[in-house]
């Protein structure tokens, strides 16, 4: 009986830390929406909330793992810092300012399709970079995931080409730093969890965000007499994207990152019924069947990831009972010249 309550309150436990996340990363689309998008609260400044979130974001982060020490950072040279986290930093940041930029242009529904070709741009892209082996079944499903999205954008009712691009743009950035992160990051032992990440890259993209900011933000909100930073607003909204990032912490640290994609499967679908039925964007039958097209071909790629890690790590509990045994093997021979010696 104790047993099966502790699976219970784990499945339980479980169960909450997808809600929560999924709650959250709802909260966050739509609340950026809402404040970009012209016809609602009409603050079309991408670069300004992305700052505004980093800075939020980094302010936090250093508290908690500088000042109440709840977080333990990572050992990390100057060089390393320059060479590894700076790189990453920047195309986070174009990232970050893409996407938010994409809300201005384009509904919550059609977004959530784009970003279907997340697993086509970070699977090329570590071909390029020599980080995935190239299969020909594997581009099959990533040529079939580009299919459906390309006939929900096909079926678009308001589409914008240049919403689209900067989509578009945002995703490729998006998969290189996943790759990057991989390659300069993950192969020298070193992990990052949402918190540490904040606490390294966020002033990182903070700095970066500041050149395009000066640039193509700054001149306007300066000569703009009816601007005024609204606390509540931006206060919540920088609120949400933090405990965001701790529920990412959460989801993956408690469950696992597979448990968060097909989280992300669900948010999306919910997001598009949410842009449909409340915000009132049109989606077409185009759309949905291309998304569903798009949908099938991302299962099917997580689902060979997770028959792919399966696999290796059967081969490695094969490969520590084989140790395993040799160790005792080793141990037993000792002991009979031990014996054989007395």
């Amino acid at each position: 009986m104790a047993v099966s309550d502790s699976v219970v309150k784990k499945i339980i436990l479980s169960y909450t830390y997808v809600a929560i996340w999924i709650f959250l990363s709802f909260t966050v689309i739509v609340y950026n929406k809402y404040i970009l998008d012209r016809k609602m609260y009409n603050w079309p400044y991408p670069i300004s909330l992305t700052m505004i979130h980093m800075a939020f974001c980094s302010s936090l982060a250093y508290l908690l793992v500088r000042v109440f020490k709840l977080v333990e950072p990572v050992s990390m040279s100057r060089d390393l810092y320059l060479r590894s986290i700076v790189p990453i930093g920047l195309l986070y940041s174009l990232s970050l300012w893409f996407s938010n930029s994409a809300y201005i242009f384009l509904s919550v529904s059609f977004i959530q399709m784009l970003k279907a070709l997340m697993p086509v741009a970070v699977y090329s892209i570590g071909v390029l970079f020599k980080k995935e082996m190239f299969k020909s079944e594997v581009m099959a499903n990533m040529v079939s995931i580009s299919l459906g999205v390309a006939v929900a954008a096909y079926g678009e009712a308001k589409f914008d080409a240049w919403g689209v691009t900067l989509q578009l743009m945002a995703v490729a950035f998006e998969a290189t730093r996943l790759v990057l992160i991989q390659i300069l990051l993950n192969s020298k032992g070193i992990s990052l969890n949402p918190i540490t990440s904040l606490y390294y890259i966020a002033p990182c993209c903070l700095v970066f965000l500041s050149i395009p900011w000066l640039i193509m933000e700054y001149p306007s909100l300066r000569d703009s007499s009816s601007f005024h930073l609204d606390f509540l607003t931006f206060g919540t909204n920088s609120t949400c994207a933090f405990a965001l990032n701790l529920a990412v912490f959460l989801l993956v640290g408690k469950t696992s990152a597979l448990t968060m994609n097909v989280a992300g499967v669900v948010k999306d679908w919910l997001l598009i019924a949410f842009s449909w039925s409340v915000i009132k964007d049109t989606v077409t039958p185009l759309n949905l069947i291309g998304y569903g097209l798009a949908f099938l071909g991302v299962a099917y790629y997580n689902h060979s990831k997770l028959q792919a890690l399966k696999a290796s790590e059967a081969q490695k509990k094969a490969q520590q009972a084989d140790e395993e045994a040799g160790r005792l093997l080793e141990e037993r021979e000792g002991e009979r010249k031990n014996e054989n010696h007395n």
